[in-house]
């Protein structure tokens, strides 16, 4: 599920409504590109939301999560880690391939000359929403193929479910896959170091 803008009623209705719309039913798997946090790092650089409501949205949004898991909803959350030169060698590639070019929106142009306040963001995101019963989960995403084998192992070890192969190994790339928590404290490291969080 990628949902795109709002419409003006969905504007008017709780942020999480048009989220919980498309949740599964018994025994189903979403998958949200991007998800309800957008409200956390899109919105917020480009002024699609106030300050008041990104306050609110960080404010509730563990407790919703945790009301979720509680009731018996498996929920993941990935975070795709990407540099800002490895960013901007794709974007580029985007722009000059012509099967490639729908992939490359307005956001995406700008997201480079924006990389710090993104960068911000991630950080309050993974510090005030990443808990125990709701962890983030970072992958390295500089090679597509490895972050994607470590994502589908990552989601096949939050289920349990019947004639798993004990044979095979599902362990995610600890080179390549960290909880939201070490992502911060390395974040954080790196700011104490060079004074900014690292590009």
């Amino acid at each position: 599920v990628a949902l795109g803008k709002p419409t003006e009623d969905q504007r008017e209705q709780w942020y999480l409504q048009r989220y919980v719309a498309k949740f599964p039913r018994g025994g189903e798997m979403v998958l949200f590109d991007r998800s309800w946090y957008n409200r956390a790092m899109v919105e917020p650089v480009f002024g699609f939301c106030t300050d008041k409501e990104y306050e609110h949205f960080l404010r509730g949004v563990v407790g919703f999560e945790k009301d979720l898991v509680r009731q018996g909803t498996i929920l993941v959350k990935l975070y795709f880690s990407v540099t800002k030169k490895e960013q901007q060698r794709r974007f580029d590639r985007r722009r000059e391939d012509p099967l490639r070019q729908w992939k490359l929106s307005e956001i995406d142009v700008q997201a480079q000359e924006h990389w710090d306040e993104f960068t911000h963001y991630k950080y309050e995101m993974l510090n005030r929403s990443h808990t125990s019963q709701t962890p983030w989960t970072v992958i390295r995403s500089g090679n597509k193929h490895r972050a994607r084998l470590n994502a589908m192992r990552v989601i096949l070890n939050s289920v349990d479910y019947e004639d798993r192969s004990p044979d095979i190994d599902f362990a995610p790339d600890t080179g390549l896959v960290f909880s939201g928590a070490h992502e911060v404290e390395m974040m954080e490291a790196d700011r104490l170091r060079r004074g900014k969080f690292k590009n």
